[in-house]
């Protein structure tokens, strides 16, 4: 969960943002008393130092806070976000520093102050913020509300979140906006969506396809897909214990993708937006698929599988082949896809790929305005012959071992290939530890960079 905004002009206690030009001037601010505190606890304007001043009665008076040097190349721009852990209860307001976006602070401060608490009893009192002045309060709350959705969607246990309660998360938000929900189950499942159908027929928790509409319908229209896979064991090829242990976010993708769709309706963007969600349980039963297996996509395209943890690409084929039949004018896809992404960049960057280099230098420039960074990867032609297969038409894995996120994305082309404005994001979906504004656990990474790129490229007249 994570809190409001409080109305501009709320009594509260003042938080200077301090950085090394604007230390001296503030610090002659300061009463006797305060430049007093300020020495005796050491406080200098490094980035995340912290006092707190007291008034002559010993009440708390104003806080400092270091920021550093905001033109260094290592600055955090979500640096705020650390305040709601570290400050006591009560209500503050940012005061303004050069350099510092207020919006973007006050909205670090909402990320920063996000808990999963479903399975343990509240914490203490937080501390609350007063809009700064001139900032939305009501669009950051909004936003800060999405992201804490997502991520409290990838933070739920398995045993919690199977493909129904995702199902019920995307009605939810539909409800919220108008938008209508389609979803393909059982038999009809098979029929039509035959790799999700494989993925899914070993678990008791029945696979389906999620389809979410919202927005007129001559309105250009934006896509979003993304990877619903409950839990993953790996299948028959099953994954070591080490390997499972966060596999409750191998949702990741649905959930970046649906708060992503969140933050799209909720600001009204002129689109015809659609959301697909594949989502499924790959489990290990006798109704599993197997090593060997030949499967025949929505495509047409026969697929061999190499290896049964290579799942996520196989739901998300036949995802892609339906959105594509839609037309859209800009496709994404979002998964939690491959191990060779994050070695590759860490998991805090986020892989994409494209082959609209438009796109791509759109796509960067929204990731920084948004303070959600990636990085693009090639989608390098000749490493498509690594999913050739001697029985069907491709396989879903490479026959070796490199350039694992290339292939993955390289296969998924191959069921949108019409569609030049296609984004797919390899992420991880995790912040290992906590960091401003991204407290540890479920993250819906690059959501908040397609808000800021679908935004941009389709104002609201």
């Amino acid at each position: 969960m994570t809190s409001a905004l409080l109305a501009p002009g709320t009594d509260a206690i003042p938080v200077h943002l301090v950085t090394e030009a604007g230390w001296t001037a503030l610090e002659a601010e300061l009463t006797p008393l305060q430049r007093g505190f300020a020495k005796a606890s050491g406080f200098a304007p490094k980035a995340g130092r912290l006092a707190l001043l007291p008034a002559e009665d010993g009440a708390l008076a104003r806080v400092l806070f270091g920021l550093g040097d905001p033109a260094a190349a290592t600055f955090d721009r979500f640096l705020p976000g650390k305040l709601p852990g570290a400050l006591p209860a009560g209500d503050y307001r940012l005061e303004p520093a050069e350099g510092i976006d207020p919006a973007e602070a006050a909205l670090a401060w909402l990320l920063g102050g996000y808990r999963f608490e479903r399975y343990r009893k509240p914490g203490a009192e937080r501390p609350r913020l007063v809009a700064p002045d001139g900032v939305d309060r009501t669009r950051l709350t909004r936003i800060a509300a999405a992201v804490a959705h997502g991520r409290d969607l990838v933070n739920t246990p398995s045993n919690d979140l199977g493909p129904a309660e995702i199902e019920a998360a995307v009605r939810g938000v539909a409800e919220c906006f108008g938008a209508t929900v389609a979803v393909t189950t059982g038999e009809e499942l098979q029929r039509q969506f035959p790799l999700v159908h494989a993925v899914g027929a070993a678990s008791p928790r029945a696979p389906r396809l999620i389809d979410l509409t919202w927005g007129p319908a001559d309105a250009p229209r934006v896509t979003l897909v993304g990877k619903g896979v409950v839990f993953d064991t790996g299948g028959l090829d099953i994954k070591p214990s080490a390997g499972m242990l966060l596999m409750k976010k191998d949702m990741g993708g649905a959930a970046a993708a649906l708060t992503a769709a969140e933050m799209i309706m909720g600001d009204g963007l002129p689109v015809r937006l659609r959301l697909i969600v594949p989502s499924v349980e790959n489990a290990i039963a006798g109704e599993a698929f197997r090593p060997g297996d030949v499967i025949r996509s929505r495509a047409g395209l026969t697929v061999e599988i190499g290896n049964t943890d290579a799942e996520g690409r196989l739901i998300l084929a036949d995802a892609l082949t339906l959105a594509e039949a839609d037309g859209p004018e800009l496709l994404i896809d979002f998964a939690t896809l491959t191990g060779a992404a994050r070695v590759a960049l860490g998991p805090d960057l986020p892989a994409f790929f494209t082959e609209d280099e438009g796109l791509a230098v759109s796509v960067a420039e929204a990731g920084a305005a948004a303070n959600d960074p990636v990085w693009r990867l090639p989608l390098h032609a000749p490493y498509a012959s690594g999913l050739d297969s001697k029985v069907a038409d491709l396989n879903n894995v490479s026959g070796g071992p490199f350039a694992g996120a290339i292939t993955a994305a390289l296969f998924l082309r191959r069921f949108a290939p019409k569609t030049r404005a296609h984004l797919h994001f390899d992420l991880y979906g995790w912040n290992p530890s906590t960091k401003p504004g991204r407290p540890e656990g479920g993250e819906v990474q690059t959501a908040r960079l397609v808000h800021a790129l679908v935004a941009k490229r389709y104002p609201v007249a």
